[in-house]
Order: C-alpha cells, then sequence, then structure tokens
C-alpha cells in the first residue's frame, strides 16, 4: 500500500506561537527587571557654610536662654527672701518703737501716778489726823454696815411660814436694834413682802415716830402673819411708788430668806426703771437688805430660794445705793 506524504508548508503555525511567547517572555522579563536609578550629582550649595554657622548661632541662643531663665527664677527665689527679711525687719523696728513709745508713756504715767500718790498720801495723812481726833467718838450712823442718813424708814418684811415659825425673835430683835440707831426720823412706815400695812389706818401715810408709835410697831409685829409670797418685790415697788419724794431722803431695809420670784434680772431692771437717780447719780430711795439663813438649815437642794433672795438683794442694794448685809444665824 502506498503512503500519501503531506506537503511541508513553509512556516508552521506552531513556530509563530513559540515565537510569540518568546518574545512575550522577554518583554515580560523587562517589565519584571529593576531599572536602576541614575547616578545622583552632587552639587555642592554655596550657603551651607553659612546654614552651619546660623544652626550652632541657634543652639548657643538656646543655651543661653535656658541659663538666664535659670538666673531669673534663683533671682525671683532671692527677692522673696530678702522681701521677707525687710518685712521682718520694720516689724521689728515697728515693735522697737513702739516699745520706746510705750516706755515714753509708762515714764510720763509713772510721774502722774507719783503726783496722785503724794496728794493721796497728803490727804490720807489728813484724814487720819481727823480720825484720830475723833477716834473716842462713838459712831451712830451704821447698823450692820449699813449706813444710817435717811430721815424717813419704811421697813419691808417677809412674812412668809418660814420666817414667822423660825426667824421672827431675830427679826424683831434686828428692827428693835434698827430704830434704835434711828432715835428720832420724820416717819416710819412698816409693810410686808406683798405689800400689805401693818397698820392699815396709815395706808399710803408716814407713822408719826413716838415712843408709842414705836412700842405700838413692836408689839403689833409680835403676832403679825400677814400672807406672803415670799417674794420682796411688790413691798419695793408699793414703797417707791407711794412714799418717794424728792425732797425727803427714804430708804427701804428689806428683810427675808428667800425668792421665789422668776426672774432676778427682770426684778432687777424693774426696781431701777422706777427708782430713777437723780442729777447727781444719787438713786430715789435707798434699798438695804437684811437676809436671814433660814434656807441653809435645809438640805442643799432646798436652800435654792435663800441663794435667789442673797443673789437678787445683793445687786439690789448695790444699784440702790443701800447695803447687803448677810446674817450668820437666824434665832
Amino acid at each position: 500500500m502506498s503512503m500519501r506524504r503531506r506537503s511541508n508548508e513553509p512556516i508552521s503555525i506552531a513556530f509563530l506561537d513559540v515565537i510569540t511567547c518568546g518574545f512575550g517572555a522577554i518583554i515580560l522579563l523587562l517589565m519584571i527587571a529593576r531599572i536602576g536609578e541614575p547616578p545622583e550629582v552632587d552639587i555642592e550649595d554655596p550657603r551651607a557654610a553659612q546654614i552651619s554657622a546660623m544652626q550652632r548661632d541657634l543652639f548657643e541662643l538656646r543655651r543661653e536662654v535656658q541659663a538666664a531663665q535659670r538666673e531669673q527664677v534663683a533671682t525671683q527665689e532671692l527677692l522673696a527672701t530678702w522681701s521677707a527679711e525687710a518685712t521682718r525687719t520694720q516689724r521689728a523696728l515697728a515693735a522697737l518703737s513702739s516699745s520706746d513709745e510705750d516706755k515714753k508713756g509708762q515714764a510720763a504715767l509713772n510721774s502722774v501716778i507719783a503726783a496722785e500718790l503724794k496728794t493721796a498720801h497728803q490727804s490720807l495723812t489728813e484724814e487720819m489726823q481727823r480720825l484720830y481726833a475723833q477716834q473716842n467718838r462713838k459712831r451712830h450712823d451704821l447698823i450692820g454696815g449699813i449706813p444710817v442718813d435717811s430721815e424717813y424708814i419704811v421697813f419691808i418684811i417677809d412674812t412668809s411660814g418660814s420666817m414667822f415659825r423660825y426667824a421672827w425673835p431675830k427679826v424683831i430683835d434686828q428692827i428693835v436694834q434698827t430704830l434704835e440707831v434711828y432715835p428720832k426720823v420724820k416717819g416710819i412706815q412698816i409693810l410686808n413682802d406683798m405689800g400689805s400695812y401693818m397698820f392699815t389706818s396709815y395706808s399710803g401715810q408716814w407713822i408719826p415716830d413716838t415712843p408709842a408709835r414705836r412700842k405700838a410697831v413692836i408689839d403689833r409685829l409680835r403676832n403679825w402673819n400677814a400672807f406672803s409670797n415670799s417674794s420682796p418685790v411688790e413691798g419695793i415697788m408699793a414703797a417707791i411708788r407711794t412714799f418717794y419724794s424728792p425732797d425727803k431722803k427714804i430708804s427701804l431695809f428689806v428683810y427675808g430668806d428667800e425668792f421665789t420670784g422668776r426672774s432676778i434680772r427682770e426684778v432687777v431692771d424693774f426696781v431701777g426703771n422706777l427708782n430713777h437717780k437723780d442729777a447727781n447719780g444719787t438713786p430715789r430711795v435707798r434699798i438695804h437688805a437684811i437676809g436671814f439663813p433660814v434656807q441653809a438649815a435645809n438640805p442643799p437642794h432646798l436652800q435654792m430660794t435663800g441663794i435667789r433672795f442673797a443673789s437678787l438683794m445683793r445687786e439690789l442694794t448695790r444699784r440702790n445705793g443701800g447695803t447687803f448685809v448677810g446674817l450668820n444665824e437666824f434665832r
């Protein structure tokens, strides 16, 4: 059998494919391959030296600024220290100056005091001479330390149960002593602490001072037991309102053992508003008081009204030109 040969083609398609792939590979390699950068051209800048010098100057200036800042802080601290020291120095100078002025003032004051002491010594010497000249003279112007300088006297007596049962003989004895010290007055009156009169026929009037009247007062006093609230306020008020007269010297003698009122301050202020002082500072009516320690016989928790009476009368007598005398015993 005979074989038929194929005719030879000038260029086959397979060959062209190979050639095309080869060119593609070369192009791809060229694209992938790194193309070197062009060599740098070293060009010298004519301002480089100037820039370098300016940078060095800048760094130096920065160091100088930092040093100046540190020096400024140190200077401020030093100034603060000097300022504090100056303040302390000024205070010390002021204290020394004040001390010097005080010394000068004290020296002047000492001179004045010395002169006053010399004058007082002279006056005291004169007074001592006068007293020595009267040393044998018996005094009749005091009773228990109470000045006796009035022409009219009012007795205000606490007639409560405690006084009447325990201290009445002592009360009568004290009134007798007071009347003996006043040998002659222009008028007498007796009220209890409520303002009730012993002799109602003489209400609002002065009882004439005669031996018979004095005896009648003592006799009536022995059994006089009028109602009382153990507070002398009402009797003091009634006496001042009724008997005050600018042309009369009047003294109140308060006898009591306790105060059961609400407020000592209210009583003191109320009496002060009623018993005004004259242009010379003298109260209208002197107020004296004698305290009887009846409540001291009670247990301590029951003694408060007696303590309040003493406090009240001490303040009233002090403000109204009188004296308060507290007795040691009530029998």
